[in-house]
């Protein structure tokens, strides 16, 4: 079969065609043929660091792509769930010893994967499952109810802007912040407010938009540093949820608010075989969630086919990227 692999890892590093043996089928799992796959910023971070930095990484000669969507070729011992011919989508390689999705097929544990929203094109579909996985979790985590008051920092990127819908979805009232006309019209068009966090201080938008009392819940999809103003956000015995928690922070804030700090790191199930089901059951919801209607992801105009996956890559890295990158087989 046809793949883009990865030979050395580096700035410098890019991707060659090469015809590599199709996947082994084994219980538990299906063979897909890949229709799209999305490129996520971990994905660029593997390509740029590679194991010395990055011990997720795959070995080199490695096939990366952790996100796709396609048809179910061969179904595995044990397979009950599935069928050849079904249309699927999820997270399930692309890291560590899983083969990824730069190539015409890939095989997935049936825990990873779910039927995919028939609402969405492959394309849209392939562009949903980390980032909905990420910002599903760490809203039910954070415990967000009907009626609370939710601040998603980053409303406008990849899991930012799925965690704008899926609060919405879920009752609550949502405020994200971003800056630049496309992003703040990104915002409203989910039916979420708008805050420019470089017109507007965390004090300002507090008092404006929940009295001063602060948001019950702040998902905070940028992080680092960033979680010092999600801190300052978050009412007391509030809630926080971060996808970018390698940084060293002084916890007082927190502590003299009694807040709740929720860390997600969505690849634990793939990397350590820990809790996959959850992952089957969270892309089921999402997928339900999708058809009916409250939850489209947003997709970067740009078109790759897989022999232009490097062109993907630079798109996403360039910061210029509207929404999901996705390559197309």
């Amino acid at each position: 079969m046809k793949a883009m692999i990865l030979r050395e890892y580096g700035d410098n590093a890019e991707f060659v065609a090469e015809d590599i043996f199709k996947p082994e089928l084994k219980a538990g799992h299906v063979r897909i043929r890949v229709a799209a796959t999305s490129v996520n910023t971990v994905d660029t971070m593997i390509k740029q660091l590679g194991q010395e930095n990055l011990p997720l990484s795959p070995d080199l000669p490695a096939v990366l792509g952790m996100d796709f969507a396609g048809t179910i070729e061969a179904v595995g011992e044990g397979v009950t769930n599935y069928q050849v011919g079904d249309e699927v989508y999820g997270c399930a390689g692309g890291l560590a010893d899983l083969q990824g999705a730069l190539a015409e097929f890939i095989i997935a544990d049936v825990d990873l994967i779910a039927h995919k929203p028939k609402r969405l094109s492959m394309k849209e579909a392939a562009a949903l499952p980390l980032v909905g996985i990420t910002a599903f979790e760490g809203l039910k985590r954070a415990g967000v109810n009907t009626g609370d008051k939710v601040l998603v920092h980053g409303g406008a990127g990849g899991v930012g802007h799925v965690a704008v819908q899926l609060a919405k979805h879920f009752g609550a009232d949502v405020c994200a912040t971003g800056s630049g006309a496309d992003q703040l019209d990104t915002i409203r068009g989910y039916g979420a407010t708008a805050i420019d966090f470089l017109e507007e201080t965390v004090p300002d938008y507090v008092a404006k938009h929940t009295d001063g009392a602060g948001f019950d819940v702040v998902f905070d999809s940028v992080g680092g540093t960033n979680m010092v103003n999600s801190f300052e956000a978050a009412a007391l015995n509030g809630n926080v949820a971060t996808t970018v928690a390698m940084t060293e922070l002084d916890l007082t804030p927190a502590h003299f608010k009694g807040l709740s700090l929720h860390v997600v790191f969505m690849l634990i199930p793939m990397l350590h075989n820990h809790n996959r089901a959850e992952h089957h059951a969270i892309l089921s919801s999402l997928a339900e969630i999708v058809d009916q209607g409250g939850l489209t992801p947003l997709v970067d105009p740009n078109q790759y086919k897989l022999e232009n996956v490097n062109d993907a890559y630079e798109r996403l890295t360039s910061r210029q990227a509207i929404g999901k990158v996705v390559v197309e087989l």
